[in-house]
């Protein structure tokens, strides 16, 4: 049997791409395997919305109010910036005036030109600061609420998200979506510089105004066309960017398979297939971008040289002295800054456009908890009532009933495609069905507080993640507010017989997850563990078992399936060394195996539904749901269903007789 896909610290070797929610979290590969995504922070926060021009704002509106403060902060900055840009050239004309005069002001006003200098590089420094720390801070809360929206979701929704995609959204196009509000208060200080300006020189002489006037409706008209063109050519740009960084990480994710069928060219070339609409959006950005300035810079000049003749003439009648001339020359440099007022809404037209990609994230829909507890005398008892689940236009599980008896262990089988991870999901609510109820314990899943929901059921997974530190972290994984008890790590371990090689590794259980030299089977094992490390009432193991070996199975079967007490091995084995902080070890393989699950089975019990594929899991699980057609043809123990041919073409590769 091949090994399945591998995953060291979280990330996945080989294998399709995940997303998670809370505690263990199912998705579904090509394949319609199941892997494990990581937990979400139960944020939660969507930003909901019609269009997708009224999601972009409320999102803005949220970032800005997020930093709030520091937008305040730099708004303030860039007004008194600009208030002394403003200043200056009328300062300099005035201490040039009093120089010529011989006056005895003259120092003063130098000194004051003095001041207002430092103060424009000084508060320039300070916007720069104030820019870079309200960039940094909204791009870092537009992650948090696009990670939490991303796992706060059901599974299967976040799973039509391609990784290298939401990889875009989530490094790119939030950052460039976080330069909004900071740009948003540059932008009111290059507006405020021009008008100003524009305000002085009719102060100086109402005709100097005037010829600038008559060129700013030009200026405008660039600066529309070049919002028009930017926006649409930034937005293919970002869209084609996301599409390499998907096909990247398939091809990453399909490593082994791409290596095996010698395809390696034919990836590259696909992979990298958008590279030249990638270039062409790119130029065309660019030459957007180059057009409006270039224009710009023919439009600017002339209208500063036309307002330096006409104030030329005006010195030369006797209504301006030099040092108004001097000022208005400057205020004319200073209303022609189109320059920097472009580079500005360029920020702002990449931000909306990034924007733009975050929302259908940030949109996605929340799995909504209650606020009931599960009953303290719970035994794990699992209803499915009428549950219909559709997925892609395709009735899967249509008006099921299921019921799980507490304590008993019942094993999914059916044929490929019948729906049997689809039901192990809908069991622990990684996925609301389209109607009916599923219980447990009599409490309705939806009715559970989140907390009370995933400290009740517990999951392995075919492809399991490890999250976590050390080895000891990532068995121990759960929500902070439902930790597991030390003592049980180590049990957890023994019970899904991995104890023995997670002594055998570099630190033991103290060797960092993402350093773990584990096999496949290794890694299901230790994702066994995890979930019988958790004291839920419910496990629920969906291909759990894939890939392991028979005897390896077996083993780890006798131990969980068993009743509490049988066989040999059921008494724990004895403590364990001082290196293992987590309790103690068991003797050989199999009493190890079957003490630590005998340890675990303490109390309550637990109920467990196995998805099978292997017909002994179903001989020793105490009943045997069978899918056929979307329904629950038969619910009894596997030996009575061996009678039906039907069920034991299941098993082989011949048709039923008759």
């Amino acid at each position: 049997m091949e090994q399945i896909g591998e995953v060291r610290g979280g990330e996945r070797q080989d294998g399709a791409s995940f997303a998670g929610g809370t505690g263990a979290q199912d998705t579904r590969t090509a394949d319609g395997t199941a892997h494990e995504g990581p937990p979400g922070d139960g944020d939660g926060e969507t930003v909901a919305g019609g269009s997708a021009g009224g999601g972009t704002r409320r999102l803005f509106v949220r970032a800005g109010r997020h930093s709030g403060a520091y937008t305040a902060a730099l708004c303030l900055v860039t007004t008194a910036a600009a208030g002394a840009a403003l200043a200056l050239p009328a300062m300099l004309g005035i201490a040039l005036d009093r120089l010529l005069a011989d006056s005895p002001d003259a120092p003063r006003a130098l000194a004051l030109c003095a001041a207002l200098t430092v103060a424009t590089i000084l508060l320039d420094a300070a916007e720069t600061v104030l820019n870079g720390v309200t960039t940094a801070r909204t791009t870092a809360w537009l992650r948090r609420r696009l990670l939490g929206a991303a796992l706060a979701t059901e599974p299967h929704r976040a799973a039509r998200l391609a990784t290298g995609d939401l990889v875009t959204r989530a490094t790119g196009n939030a950052a460039h979506a976080g330069a909004a509000p900071a740009a948003a208060a540059s932008t009111l200080g290059a507006l405020l510089t021009p008008v100003g300006a524009l305000v002085a020189l009719a102060v100086i002489d109402p005709w100097l105004a005037v010829v600038l006037g008559v060129g700013t409706p030009v200026l405008v008209l660039l600066l529309r066309a070049f919002v028009r063109s930017a926006g649409d050519c930034v937005t293919r740009y970002q869209e084609a960017q996301a599409a390499i960084a998907a096909r990247l990480a398939e091809a990453l994710a399909g490593a082994r398979t791409i290596a095996a069928a010698g395809t390696v060219g034919r990836e590259r070339r696909r992979a990298l297939g958008p590279l030249p609409e990638l270039s062409r959006h790119g130029h065309r950005m660019w030459h957007v971008q180059g057009r409006a300035t270039a224009q710009a810079a023919v439009v600017v000049p002339l209208l500063q040289l036309a307002v330096v003749a006409v104030a030329g003439l005006s010195l030369g009648a006797g209504r301006l002295s030099v040092g108004e001339l001097l000022a208005a020359g400057r205020y004319a440099m200073l209303a022609g800054g189109i320059g920097v007022l472009v580079g500005h809404v360029n920020t702002l037209v990449r931000s909306r456009a990034a924007a733009l990609r975050l929302t259908p994230v940030l949109r996605l829909p929340p799995v909504p908890y209650g606020h009931d507890a599960a009953p303290a005398d719970g035994g794990g008892r699992l209803e499915l009532r009428g549950v219909t689940v559709r997925r892609g236009g395709r009735t899967v599980l249509r008006e099921l009933d299921l019921t799980v008896p507490a304590g008993t262990t019942v094993a999914v089988v059916g044929r490929s495609g019948a729906g049997k991870s689809l039901l192990a999901a809908v069991a622990g609510r990684l996925t609301d069905p389209d109607a009916g109820d599923v219980r447990l314990d009599g409490v309705p899943l939806a009715a559970l507080a989140r907390t009370e929901l995933r400290a009740a059921v517990a999951y392995a997974f075919a492809r399991p993640a490890l999250l976590g530190g050390t080895v000891a972290d990532a068995l121990a994984y759960a929500d902070a507010r439902t930790p597991v008890a030390a003592g049980r790590v180590a049990a957890a371990a023994r019970a899904a017989d991995a104890d023995t090689f997670v002594r055998a590794l570099p630190a033991g259980y103290a060797t960092p997850a993402a350093d773990a030299p584990l096999s496949g089977g290794e890694l299901q094992r230790l994702g066994l563990a995890r979930a019988f490390a958790r004291d839920a009432r419910l496990l629920i193991m969906d291909d759990a078992l894939s890939g392991l070996d028979a005897a390896t199975e077996l083993r780890i079967e006798r131990a969980l399936l068993a009743p509490a007490g049988a066989g040999p091995g059921a008494a724990p084995g004895p403590a364990g060394g001082a290196d293992d902080p987590h309790g103690g070890s068991g003797g050989g393989a199999e009493g190890g195996a079957q003490g630590g699950g005998a340890a675990l089975r303490s109390g309550t019990g637990r109920s467990r539904l196995v998805v099978a594929h292997r017909a002994a899991t179903a001989a020793r699980a105490d009943l045997v749901a069978w899918l056929d057609g979307g329904r629950v043809r038969a619910l009894r123990p596997h030996a009575e269903l061996c009678a039906d041919p039907a069920y034991r073409a299941l098993w082989s590769q011949e048709p039923p007789d008759g």
